[in-house]
């Protein structure tokens, strides 16, 4: 009798069991077919940026290269090149000492005298007091090769002298498939022009500063204007974030208070990042400005649209997000350590520091590693505090002006040339090879604070 009882109900678990195994058979295969297909967009997206970024170019010269040298211009010394700029620019070659050495403005680069035109240069005793149009064209070029190095001088002999001009361009694939046919087609339109394959992304892109010719643009403006923004934010934000993240989770009481902070927070995390930009806007350019511009350290040729507002700005939109990531790991350190650290006479604070934290701080980091990453992303609220479209003169302190890589590449994406779309993936490239480096530094950090702490 009870093993007649007993067999409906197994069976029935049995057949409940089924049906549960293929309900989480079906979602299995679910998740699994999503994976597959995010990591095909991945893939996708990746090739699609690769395959802008390399390929054949018909390059037109002013001057053919072989015709200064007879080696490759990047073997020749400072001395050489500099006798190139002689030779070949002329009346332009006090230009591009204008250009690349001159600290006066330009419409007194000609009447001031050199030791104003070149204050913190090198130049003779003997000119200090000439003006520039007094040198002879060897004097000019000594200036120049005193002063530049020899990728400095390679640049200008390219820029100024070679002058390559892109006029067509194709992407990998069909430069790899349809060769012979690019060079037929190619040999017609362009029958001056050269066909070379090129790789836009070179050491000399990431080392060249912006230029208007996609020829000769590179990315080290914007690139030291990222990481000027990233690092300032960082610097700002983590302590920050951290002590804020220790008193509610160590020291608030659970009052009305404490609790409408902790939701506003969370509310934070989630607004627009373009929000962020207006208020930095209107606090850090607009009301701080004697702050932000150098004023009050005695910097005048500047304004709040700086790579401090821009640092601050970003400072405040990872601000929660470094906040609920370092609550979180602080919750989830148990509570006899706190126990047995203040059951020896330790105090509150000794408690946190020497033992909370270290156990914290593999979770406080990968909150730094996600706040981070968005930080060099972002682009609407940099653009809203001032971040320049374009821009020569590279970032070197937290008053300079900027621009950053974002920025930049959606500068070039909306030039309609075509050639600016492979500098622009080239930058992409770039882009992903920072971010995965300052990740790739953040998560080395936490591993080794996890091993010392097991």
């Amino acid at each position: 009798m009870s093993e007649q009882t007993f067999l409906p109900d197994e069976v029935g678990f049995k057949h409940k069991l089924a049906a549960r195994q293929r309900v989480g058979t079906v979602w299995g295969r679910f998740f699994w077919f999503a994976n597959i297909l995010a990591l095909v967009a991945l893939i996708t997206l990746f090739l699609s940026i690769i395959n802008q970024s390399f390929g054949l170019v018909a390059v037109r010269y002013a001057i053919q290269p072989s015709e200064l040298a007879d080696r490759p211009l990047e073997e020749l010394n400072a001395s050489d090149l500099a006798l190139i700029l002689r030779d070949n620019l002329g009346n332009r070659l006090r230009v591009a000492i204008r250009d690349a050495l001159s600290q006066v403005p330009s419409d007194q680069f000609t009447t001031a005298p050199l030791r104003q035109v070149l204050s913190g240069k090198i130049y003779p005793d003997n000119v200090g007091d000439k003006t520039i149009n007094d040198l002879t064209p060897d004097e000019q070029t000594s200036l120049l090769a005193s002063n530049l190095s020899q990728n400095e001088l390679y640049d200008l002999v390219v820029n100024q002298v070679v002058q390559p001009q892109v006029v067509a361009s194709w992407l990998l694939w069909d430069s790899l498939t349809n060769r012979a046919a690019i060079e037929t087609e190619a040999a017609e339109r362009f029958p001056d022009a050269l066909v070379q394959f090129r790789p836009w992304v070179t050491p000399r892109f990431v080392t060249t500063p912006i230029s208007s010719s996609a020829t000769t643009a590179g990315l080290r403006t914007a690139l030291l204007g990222s990481l000027w923004i990233v690092g300032i934010t960082v610097l700002v934000a983590f302590p920050i974030g951290l002590g804020a993240a220790i008193y509610l989770e160590e020291y608030a009481n659970d009052t009305w208070f404490n609790r409408i902070i902790e939701t506003n927070i969370r509310n934070l995390a989630g607004v627009p990042s373009i929000i962020y930009g207006m208020l930095g806007l209107a606090v850090f350019v607009r009301a701080w400005v004697v702050f932000t511009s150098g004023g009050v350290f005695g910097v005048t040729d500047s304004n709040g649209r700086t790579v401090l507002s821009a640092a601050l700005t970003m400072a405040l939109l990872i601000l929660p997000v470094v906040i609920i990531n370092a609550q979180e790991a602080i919750r989830a350190v148990p509570n006899s350590i706190r126990e047995a650290s203040l059951g020896l006479g330790a105090t509150q604070w000794q408690t946190i520091w020497r033992q909370v934290l270290p156990a914290a701080l593999p979770g406080i980091m990968t909150g730094v590693i996600l706040a981070m990453s968005r930080a060099v992303g972002e682009t609407a609220p940099l653009i809203v505090v001032g971040a320049s479209t374009f821009i020569g003169i590279d970032p070197n302190g937290p008053f300079s002006k900027f621009t950053v890589v974002p920025i930049q590449i959606f500068q070039w994406t909306a030039r309609p040339e075509l050639e600016f779309k492979n500098v622009a993936a080239a930058a992409i490239i770039v882009l992903l090879v920072m971010v995965l480096l300052l990740n790739g530094t953040a998560i080395v950090l936490r591993q080794r604070f996890s091993r010392r702490l097991q």
